[in-house]
């Protein structure tokens, strides 16, 4: 068995970010396809499980717990469970992150 989610049926909200969230599709993941302008990113919040950012196009800031990294190009970011985190897209361009989430649905606590 196999699921093909054609872009046009994917929950693509107004700045542009995709989900994906497994459960429909019997699979353990959620995925944010990020597509952040200069300044955008969520605010500082946790999940109940890991959560890996794979770093497509342009330059974030990261924190993550008390701790704060620049990242870009080809940058993998893990992050464990109940760390504190969130990331700004720092420019000049756009960013585009694939944001993997150990989970069949996306779980997350604002701070």
């Amino acid at each position: 068995m196999f699921h093909v989610i054609p872009r046009a049926e994917q929950n693509q909200r107004p700045n542009r970010t995709i989900l994906f969230e497994g459960a429909q599709y019997d699979t353990p993941i959620s995925i944010f396809l990020i597509d952040n302008e200069p300044g955008q990113g969520p605010a500082l919040h946790t999940h109940p499980y890991s959560e890996t950012w794979v770093v497509r196009s342009g330059h974030a800031q990261f924190t993550v717990g008390v701790e704060t990294l620049d990242a870009t190009v080809g940058d993998i970011i893990v992050v464990n469970p109940e760390t504190p985190h969130r990331f700004v897209n720092t420019g000049p361009g756009r960013l585009e992150l694939t944001c993997i989430h150990a989970s069949e649905r996306v779980i997350q606590t604002f701070i």
